[in-house]
């Protein structure tokens, strides 16, 4: 093959041999050092007995080519056909024949997808660059494919066959790293994914007058998992506590910090308190977990006998509510900042949910898109939230698909969602009210017990189970009677699994069980409650006053 033929159209070539042309080096520029570009040190200590140094053009280019490193190969024409492969390239895939397609000649280039590029060179008469590909020698190279053209020698020309020039740079060592690197970053990301789910509820409670399911979704495999999190609590006497949650930051850190953060939520809801003071709890105790991480959350309470969720929220986004008609509610302010900031005071507000009615809690992954704003995206959810129906799952699966978000999405998606049923037929009748206002003084202990007995058996239950809740009633409102204030009430209500019995009056004393000693006329009450009930517990209610409640399990097979 003769080289001297082939020229390389590479930026500025052709402009560099026509400045060679027009401007010819002469013997006399090379022996005049004054004249030369070579710097005036150097000049002096050339010799007439220096030998020439030979020009880029006197360099035999097949001498060159065949010790370079890289592997190069040449091939021209439409077919591709090989024209010349060097040392290195001999070395790297074994002899090629010269003169046939590169699809016969060098299958390598074939299996590595290069004749497609090779084509895209020829019609462009650009340069065309791929990188990291594995050969089949298990080694990984950088293939640069530049066009060339044959022509007559004197301009670098353009006429005969165009031809491609292939320079393959063996990357092995950095492909390698690079695959270490990413497998490092997916280990690290598939702990920090179990420790997430993990701390996440194996298996949400199911509440006895609310239908919940939730779902989370990690960020893509390019997006490091975060710390979402949610949670349901039964507080006991109907109540439903639900927790949703966002840790800033990613990794296992987050994940830490928010299984911390959840167990503390889990924990200062058996203090039954409210939203805004569970919330309080949270800020003083995010700062001590960690001062240079935050999170936002949002913390609501259901009371079925209230039909709203009472809520306070920590810079969380918020809570949506379908009403049984398809129209959207959107939770308004109080809304405090983010859990770890300190200094704020935060407080409950509430929102209607009644029978019928579907609420929505979920953190910035389901709604923050990069190139939208906020509102959008919950304006967004609102849409997608007015047309759903079906159960809390179907719901749940809708708005996530609704929003786009896919496996790899840019960032992790927590969403929890209840439903309030609106029960009718055979179902209503497992689920049962009944109160009455204690007034009166101390008449008013044996016309709460008559109360309960006619309500009890009314419900049906059976004899055992009247008797513990006659009892009940009457510690319960003994104790009302003798620690608290006015107003007082009764409070009886049954549902498809237990039977409650709740007291309320105007003194925020709450009780506790203590042991009482033998000589003692009273504090028995609270012990002989706890030792017949399933649970008992007492908390602070809104405006001042107690509620006191205990529940008993029904029985299987309970109508």
């Amino acid at each position: 093959m003769n080289f001297t033929r082939w020229n390389a159209r590479l930026p500025g070539t052709q402009r560099r041999a026509a400045a060679r042309t027009d401007h010819p080096v002469t013997p006399d520029r090379k022996e005049d050092a004054t004249g030369s570009s070579v710097p005036a040190a150097r000049a002096e200590q050339l010799t007439d007995a220096d030998p020439p140094v030979p020009a880029v053009d006197e360099l035999p280019v097949r001498e060159v080519l065949d010790r370079v490193p890289a592997l190069v190969a040449l091939l021209h024409g439409p077919e591709h056909r090989l024209a010349y492969v060097n040392d290195a390239y001999v070395t790297a895939f074994g002899t090629r024949p010269t003169g046939a397609p590169a699809r016969e000649a060098a299958p390598e280039l074939a299996e590595l997808g290069l004749l497609p590029l090779l084509d895209q060179v020829l019609r462009s008469g650009r340069p065309r660059t791929v990188k990291s590909r594995k050969a089949p020698d298990g080694r990984s190279y950088t293939f640069t494919c530049t066009p060339v053209a044959q022509g007559d020698g004197k301009d670098g020309g353009d006429g005969g066959d165009g031809g491609v020039l292939v320079f393959a740079t063996d990357v092995t060592d950095h492909a390698e790293a690079a695959e270490r690197l990413r497998a490092s970053e997916r280990e690290q990301r598939e702990t920090a994914v179990t420790l997430q789910r993990s701390l996440l509820p194996q298996e949400l409670e199911q509440p006895d007058d609310l239908r919940v399911a939730a779902t989370y979704q990690p960020g893509g495999t390019e997006a490091a998992v975060g710390g979402d999190w949610y949670d349901v609590i039964t507080l006991g006497g109907g109540r439903t506590a639900l927790v949703i949650g966002d840790v800033m930051g990613r990794g296992v850190r987050a994940a830490a910090v928010m299984g911390q953060l959840r167990t503390a939520v889990r924990a200062y809801a058996r203090l039954d308190l409210p939203p805004h003071e569970i919330l309080q709890l949270l800020d003083g105790l995010a700062a001590e977990i960690d001062a240079n991480q935050i999170a936002t959350c949002v913390y609501a309470i259901h009371d079925p006998n209230e039909g709203r969720l009472v809520y306070a929220s920590a810079g969380h986004l918020p809570i949506l509510v379908r009403d049984e008609n398809g129209a959207v509610l959107r939770a308004d302010e109080p809304t405090g900042p983010p859990l770890g900031t300190g200094g704020w005071m935060h407080a409950s507000g509430t929102i209607p949910l009644g029978p019928g009615s579907t609420a929505v809690l979920y953190t910035d992954g389901l709604v923050e898109r990069r190139n939208e704003d906020l509102d959008e995206g919950i304006a967004s959810l609102e849409r997608a939230l007015s047309g759903a129906t079906g159960t809390p799952q179907v719901v749940c699966d809708r708005l996530v698909r609704s929003a786009g978000v896919t496996a790899d999405h840019d960032d992790d998606v927590a969403v929890l969602v209840l439903q309030h049923p609106a029960r009718t037929g055979p179902d209503s009748e497992l689920f049962r009210n009944a109160s009455l206002e204690l007034l009166g003084g101390v008449e008013a202990a044996p016309r709460a017990r008559a109360f309960a007995s006619g309500v009890l058996t009314s419900w049906r239950f059976s004899v055992e189970l009247h008797d513990l809740g006659v009892l009940a009633v009457s510690e319960l409102v003994a104790n009302s009677l003798q620690h608290g204030t006015p107003p007082m009430r009764l409070r009886l209500r049954r549902t498809d699994r237990r039977l409650i019995v709740e007291v309320t009056d105007g003194d925020d004393h709450l009780p506790r069980r203590r042991r009482a000693e033998a000589g003692d006329e009273s504090g028995r009450g609270i012990a002989i409650v706890a030792t017949i009930a399933s649970a008992w517990g007492s908390r602070r209610t809104c405006g001042g006053g107690k509620a006191v409640w205990c529940e008993f399990a029904l029985p299987a097979g309970t109508k």
